[in-house]
């Protein structure tokens, strides 16, 4: 009987270290429009071990859902960066905010009021 016991607990402790580490996450993302979500989310999406993105175009903060043994963080704002969006923390390279539709250059003042009746 102690035997079944002791292996019910060690099947018990075994499987609950195979699950999931599901962790969430808030970063603050500079964009504009509906393009801009689909690209920042996209980006986030391709990058390894994350399972949801959603940008908020007006709050401008994007949630992920992601496994926190195959990414973190930082390397997700790097991912984001790197499609050509500013974080809080990473801000794109020129080269990669080159990239991005010319009604999504968040840095321009003149684009950021065409968007503001949206």
């Amino acid at each position: 009987m102690k035997k079944l016991i002791v292996l019910a607990l060690l099947f018990t402790g075994v499987t609950t270290f195979a699950q999931n580490k599901v962790a969430k996450g808030v970063l603050e993302v500079d964009g504009v429009c509906v393009m801009c979500k689909a690209r920042i989310e996209k980006a986030c999406l391709t990058s390894k071990g994350v399972k949801s993105a959603n940008w908020n175009v007006n709050t401008h903060e994007l949630k992920v859902i992601y496994d926190d043994r195959k990414t973190d963080l930082k390397t997700i704002n790097q991912t984001v960066a790197d499609a050509g969006h500013d974080t809080k923390i990473i801000t794109a390279t020129d080269e990669a905010y080159a990239k991005v539709h010319a009604c999504c250059k968040y840095r321009d003042e003149a684009v950021q009021d065409d968007h503001k009746d949206e």
